[in-house]
Order: structure tokens, then C-alpha cells, then sequence
């Protein structure tokens, strides 16, 4: 895909929606489990708090609130394909995705799902441009859905403060050159020689080398972000907000710095969300639009990194949308919904 392609008939962000569960879970008791202090935690992960799912909510449940709201956002209700990036599915057969779509009332188009970790939402995105610009679909609903906490250790001081749930939704179209809300090419990496740094393995609860990880996150998050932003003819001065993975704050820092980004033009959501897995870039997204520090117009850049191991990166200019954001939904609220 060359860059004048993408200017002549970009892929547009039309509809962004979230799904929150309804548990958050602080500091102190995480801490008085692991015997650490809170402030011991804030200063390895940058997280004060999580929202996590209470029993009997699925991923299902959480993909179809946010798939729900960001169909709402977008002001239509109809797509041609649904695709779900979770790295948590709540059966390994069938597929998440023709769940969600059949409850969100789209049965009959499209649907299924990406495995790719905490990169779902831009592999998925990927996806989701080849459909639209291809002619195989006008309109894709992209959901990234999770709930690592159910696959964290509650004993382990690597990953048990880490890991928040919740769920997050794109509706994207074909747009029109120069308009707003276009993506940039999608920049995808996958690197299995290190695929056991990061794994959960069957019935096992996530094992983490969180050092090794940190290193490999900070290294190929550089990688990308540059590679994106050159893809999208942009320097990195050009870029008025980075949006990272949220994984940790200390991440964060250092991959801001290597890239020259101030920290100003850092969007976050970690400290009172944890780890959201794929659904962390949208769910950030969502956060800072609703706190008015996104403004139609501005340049950011998408990147993320995950268990694989994968990472990826993309630039979007904002469109001036209205984000919708759902707790998660229950079949028999759907008609009620749309």
C-alpha cells in the first residue's frame, strides 16, 4: 500500500465506543496479598487502580457493549464484517466474533476473530482496511476485547498488579481524500524466537520475564512508531499525540523518550486501568476525547506491543466524533440499545 493510495482513499475512523466492567480494584488490596506497598506498585507499573470483571461477565459480554457504542458513535448500524482481536476468547471453539455480531443483531455478515495480544486492535485494523479496500466491505466494526485478570496469578508480583479488563470498539470506512479521521498504513512485526517471554500457557495461569519483556517492548515500540510515521510521510515533530499500549507506565517513559515525543503530547489511561491488553489504545483514546485533550485535526500516533512476540503501529489524524462509552451488555438489552 503506497502512501498515495492511502491519501487518495483513506480508511477513516467513523465510531469509537468502550465497555467497562464493574469492579475496580485498588492498590491496597492487591498489595496486602503480595505483601508490597501500594506506592511500591505505582512506582514498577504507574497503576493506582484496575477495573476488572466480577463473575458471570464474559469477553462476549464486554465486545458487544463496546461493539454496541461504537456502532452508536458511528450514527449506523449496519457493517459488513466484525472483527474481534482477544487474546482471552471464552471458547476455544466457535470464534468470539459470531457471538457478538449475532447479539449485536448482525448475524449473517462477516465475523471472526485475530489472536495477537495486546497489538489485537492493529492487527485487526490491518484487516479490516484490506476488506474495505479490496470492495469485500464498506463499513468494519474492529473490537478488542479482554479480561486478563482471569488468566493473571493473584501471587505473582509480575503480573498480578498489571492487568485490567474491558473492551473497545472502531467502526471504520472508506473516507474521502482529506478527510478527517484517516488512518496511515498499518506497520505489523511478530517475533516467535521469544514467544515464552509472554505466555499462558493451557490451563496455567500467564508467566511473565518481565526485564526481558520491558527491553524487547521498548526496542520494537521505537521501531514501529518511526516506521509508522514514515509510512505516513510525518516526522516525529509532526506528531501532536502518542497513544502507546498502555502495558506500563515506565514503558511509556522510555519509549517517549527515545523518540523525542514531550511528555505532554503522552496520552495515558494506566494508572486507573491497568492493562487493557488490546483494548488499551482505544480505551485511552476514548478517555482523553471525553477529557477534551484531543481536538479535531491533530496528529497521533498508534502503537502497540504484545505477547508474540508482536507489535505494531499506525498514525490516525482525529476526526471530531462523539464517543460512546457502555458497560458491558446483556442479550436482552440489545434491542433496547439500538
Amino acid at each position: 500500500m503506497t502512501s498515495g493510495r492511502h491519501e487518495a482513499a483513506p480508511v477513516v475512523l467513523a465510531g469509537l465506543g468502550t465497555a467497562l466492567p464493574e469492579l475496580t480494584v485498588f492498590n491496597p488490596e492487591i498489595g496486602e496479598r503480595l505483601g508490597v506497598s501500594q506506592d511500591w506498585i505505582v512506582q514498577r507499573t504507574g497503576i493506582r487502580s484496575r477495573i476488572r470483571c466480577g463473575e458471570g461477565t464474559t469477553t462476549a459480554d464486554l465486545a458487544v457493549g463496546a461493539g454496541a457504542a461504537a456502532l452508536e458513535s458511528s450514527g449506523e448500524w449496519s457493517v459488513d464484517a466484525v472483527v474481534v482481536a482477544t487474546a482471552t476468547p471464552d471458547h476455544l471453539m466457535p470464534a468470539t466474533a459470531p457471538v457478538v455480531a449475532a447479539r449485536l443483531g448482525l448475524a449473517g455478515v462477516a465475523a471472526f476473530d485475530v489472536a495477537a495480544a495486546c497489538t489485537g486492535l492493529l492487527y485487526a485494523l490491518q484487516v479490516a482496511q484490506g476488506f474495505i479496500r479490496t470492495g469485500a466491505a464498506r463499513r468494519v466494526l474492529v473490537i478488542a476485547a479482554d479480561r486478563l485478570s482471569h488468566v493473571s496469578d493473584p501471587d505473582d508480583p509480575a503480573t498480578a498488579p498489571l492487568f485490567g479488563d474491558g473492551a473497545a470498539a472502531f467502526v471504520v470506512r472508506l473516507g474521502e481524500a482529506g478527510e478527517p479521521g484517516a488512518f496511515g498504513p498499518v506497520v505489523l512485526g511478530s517475533d516467535g524466537r521469544h514467544a515464552d517471554a509472554l505466555v499462558v500457557p493451557h490451563g496455567q495461569f500467564m508467566q511473565m520475564r518481565g526485564k526481558e519483556v520491558f527491553q524487547h517492548a521498548v526496542t520494537r515500540l521505537v521501531e514501529v512508531s518511526t516506521q509508522a510515521a514514515s509510512a505516513a510521510g510525518w516526522s516525529l515533530r509532526d506528531v501532536e499525540r502518542f497513544v502507546p499500549h498502555q502495558a506500563n507506565a515506565r514503558i511509556t517513559a522510555a519509549v517517549a523518550q527515545r523518540l523525542g515525543v514531550d511528555r505532554h503530547r503522552v496520552l495515558e489511561s494506566i494508572e486507573h486501568l491497568g492493562n487493557t491488553s488490546g483494548a488499551s489504545i482505544a480505551l485511552t483514546l476514548a478517555h482523553v476525547a471525553a477529557h477534551h485533550r484531543l481536538r479535531a485535526g491533530q496528529r497521533v500516533l498508534l502503537a502497540a506491543f504484545g505477547a508474540g512476540l508482536t507489535w505494531g503501529a499506525t498514525t490516525l489524524s482525529w476526526p471530531p466524533l462523539h464517543c460512546v462509552a457502555k458497560r458491558p451488555c446483556a442479550p436482552a438489552l440489545m434491542e433496547e440499545t439500538r
